[in-house]
């Protein structure tokens, strides 16, 4: 029914509950007595429900990323059954009424155990207010970074995407990400496109491929893996810029234009 991930932090584990087609909502775990967890973009309640029921876990907290509903469905359910706090975008506020935390960028929040705290990103792009939460090596970034790709443009712009691309490249490579869809598949494949003499790209696709097959999530990455094979964090490299400018069949003048290129790329093969 999920998998899970050790965290290198006392008695932390992250589990995954598959939703829908390819969503994961993620639950943020203490394994001490009793056991609780807070619930990161909760699309569905069912299955949240019953993980929670079957591990006898109880949750403290309903961590949410952006507004779109297979990240928030789940939670009016979740609070008919629990009372707890919602933290969410501030910007993002009126169209997520339950949030009763608005947190903005830099902003810092604890979950009330094992001292576990969280710094917030703004990461605007995807929608216009998404956040990200960053603490003890995790990232829970929703749908600004994926495995080996990033999120759609669906309210932001790319040079916004660009940007908070930048700074989610910027935190320590040994950063754990965990993002909220299995796509990895799809995106190394795209990558492979973009840069088919990376190996590193050809022996993740190889794994992905592998734990695919074995019914694992692909999921979380490091950001360090993130950064050798994701053509959406290596504008700067040469042979993606090479590839950019060949689709766009011009020059590009910066690495923004050659993210722009690269989103524009992948979305007429999706």
């Amino acid at each position: 029914m999920f998998a899970h991930s050790f965290v290198s932090l006392s008695m932390i584990n992250v589990l995954a509950v598959p939703a829908f087609i390819d969503n994961y909502i993620w639950l943020i775990c203490n394994e001490n007595s009793p056991k609780q967890a807070a619930i990161v973009d909760p699309g569905e309640a069912g299955s949240v429900i019953d993980t929670l029921s079957e591990l006898s876990i109880t949750p403290v907290a309903i961590l949410l990323t952006h507004h779109h509903d297979c990240h928030t469905g789940g939670v009016k359910t979740l609070l008919n059954h629990y009372q707890i706090p919602v933290y969410g975008p501030a910007s993002e506020q009126e169209r997520m009424p339950s949030i009763t935390h608005p947190l903005r960028d830099g902003d810092h929040i604890s979950l009330p155990f094992d001292k576990l705290s969280f710094t917030i990103m703004e990461v605007p792009g995807h929608t216009q207010g998404h956040i990200a939460y960053f603490g003890h090596h995790m990232l829970f970034c929703g749908d600004t970074l994926f495995g080996a790709g990033c999120g759609r443009l669906f309210e932001g712009t790319a040079l916004q995407m660009y940007e908070s691309l930048k700074k989610i490249a910027a935190l320590p490579k040994n950063t754990l990400v965990y993002c909220a869809h299995e796509y990895t598949l799809a995106n190394l494949k795209f990558a492979m496109k973009v840069e088919p003499d990376n190996a590193d790209i050809r022996t993740r696709l190889f794994e992905a491929k592998r734990s695919w097959a074995h019914g694992q999530p692909t999921v979380p990455s490091t950001l360090e893996l993130e950064l050798r094979t994701n053509p959406f964090l290596r504008c700067q490299v040469g042979s993606v810029i090479v590839a950019a400018e060949h689709f766009a069949e011009r020059r590009l003048a910066s690495r923004q234009e050659v993210f722009a290129v690269l989103r524009y790329w992948k979305d007429t093969l999706d």
